[in-house]
């Protein structure tokens, strides 16, 4: 028989510890003054109480391992229940928000996606802004512990291929993880720290800088402002830029570097790959703004830059309304949004090594047909890449797809236009934050949907950050006879 308690046990530590970080925002709260404390409090002690219950309920349970099929499980069921009481500050507090569009807020937070359907934001109180900042930041070292740890291990989406990239001990699932957040969380914090001083260092307020450095590391791009970072200009966009590249490289070569291995992020072909994409890019839409518009040289590439890495790593940021940009620039952004940043990086969407994979296995298809007879092996990294690892990545992209097309059918029949429903599906099924057009687009919101599209979207969020087949194979039958 199916044993739930294991998963129910760390969910139960997950909502308690999530209950634990509100007291944050009512400190922050309680030193404004605006009277907004006891939100913080009160659901602090609802989602304390729940969390801890549900543990204590389920600690007899609790096994050295877990199954595979409770670690599909607990991977997909932490993503529904942290929104679920992430959403209670939004519902009791200034937003005073409906309950579908506080979990859209919570699921965009704890995925790092960075969609809002706030408004406002400049005059919302401290407290809310912060723990939507908190939010993305536990979302993303949640993600890293994910992707360095569940995924292989599932082998979903090729991801097996970093079975044991950092960590030589293949030890029980549980175990493993607490051996690679311990290693991560040092690296993820130090991050965070190093890109809040270089905030204050460029002219921000300290809470701005606190804010920020939480939504840049972690690749959510939640901003303080309606204006999102066109609130900010000059040195802060390249501080972003920075870290927001920091943040989508694998944290496993931090890992590897802090342990000797000093030219790991050189070594690795996706950051190469990676920050060689940036590079075409930044150059194509440079050279387009300065040919279409009076740009000032330095601010073309300062534009450029900032907005193609906010993109690219699904951080979602907007310094400008590049929806005015032209067809040809909006329609590259669209697709920027699909590339993603590396494996085991708080970045999202398709990822660079699956591209990899692709390419190395479409040049092999074509060797392989110029040499009927020959012996060809795609490889990555100068490893040779086995069937499944292939078959992984290729039904990955057939599933990305045919979800993206589903998805932006779906929401075209709720009533919305071609362009925000196609962007909507593709920005929440890749996080990325904003879509295009006037309503969704870098200078609107998704407040102004429908209903039926804001669940939609709030699933795609959760099935895009969990590469789609971990969440997928708890809907087959052969899972649960398994």
């Amino acid at each position: 028989m199916f044993d739930v308690r294991p998963v129910a046990y760390v969910i139960g530590l997950l909502v308690a510890t999530l209950g634990a970080c509100m007291l944050l925002p009512m400190l922050v709260d309680i030193a404004e003054g605006r009277g907004q404390w006891h939100v913080f409090l009160e659901s602090a002690m609802v989602t304390v109480l729940a969390g801890g219950l549900m543990a204590l309920a389920c600690a007899n349970g609790v096994k050295e391992g877990l199954t595979l099929q409770q670690t599909f499980l607990l991977t997909t069921l932490v993503w529904i229940a942290l929104p679920l009481f992430g959403a209670i500050p939004f519902v009791l507090g200034a937003t005073e928000a409906r309950f579908v569009d506080a979990f859209f807020e919570a699921m965009s937070g704890l995925t790092t996606t960075g969609s809002t359907v706030f408004s406002g934001l400049d005059e919302l109180p401290k407290g809310l802004l912060l723990w939507r900042g908190i939010l993305q930041w536990l979302g993303g070292i949640g993600i890293i512990v994910v992707a360095m740890v569940f995924l292989p291990e599932l082998r979903v989406g090729g991801m097996q291929i970093f079975r044991s990239e950092a960590f030589e001990t293949m030890g029980k699932i549980l175990p493993r993880a607490t051996e690679i957040a311990s290693s991560i969380s040092t690296i993820y914090v130090g991050l965070t720290m190093a890109c809040a001083v270089s905030y204050l260092l460029c002219g921000m307020g300290a809470f701005d800088a606190t804010v920020h450095a939480l939504t840049t590391v972690s690749t959510g791009g939640f901003a303080n402002y309606d204006a999102s970072f066109g609130a900010f200009s000059g040195p802060a966009e390249y501080v972003a830029t920075v870290f927001m590249i920091s943040a989508a490289l694998p944290f496993v070569r931090y890992v590897q570097m802090l342990n000797g291995g000093h030219d790991a992020l050189l070594r690795d072909s996706q950051v190469r790959s990676f920050l060689a994409t940036i590079g075409v890019l930044v150059v194509v839409v440079s050279v387009t703004l300065l040919s279409i518009f009076p740009h000032h040289p330095e601010q073309a590439v300062r534009e450029a830059l900032f907005n193609i890495t906010s993109i690219i790593t699904g951080t979602g940021y907007a310094s400008v309304d590049y929806m005015g940009w032209g067809a040809f620039l909006i329609t590259l952004f669209f697709f920027i949004g699909l590339i993603g940043g590396c494996a085991g990086s708080t970045a999202c969407s398709v990822k660079i090594f699956r591209y990899q994979l692709l390419f190395a296995s479409i040049r092999v298809q074509l060797r392989r047909i110029r040499a009927p007879h020959g012996v060809f092996t795609p490889r990555f990294e100068g490893r040779p890449v086995d069937d499944g690892t292939l078959s992984s990545v290729l039904s990955f992209f057939v599933f990305f797809v045919v979800t993206l097309g589903v998805l932006s059918v779906a929401l075209g029949m709720t009533g919305l236009d071609f362009v925000t429903s196609l962007s909507g599906a593709a920005t929440t099924l890749g996080n990325i934050g904003p879509g295009l057009g006037d309503r969704i687009g870098p200078a609107g919101n998704f407040a102004t949907l429908n209903d039926a599209a804001k669940w939609m979207l709030a699933l795609a969020m959760l099935v895009g950050r969990l590469e789609l087949m971990a969440v997928y194979a708890l809907f087959t039958v052969r899972f649960w006879r398994g």
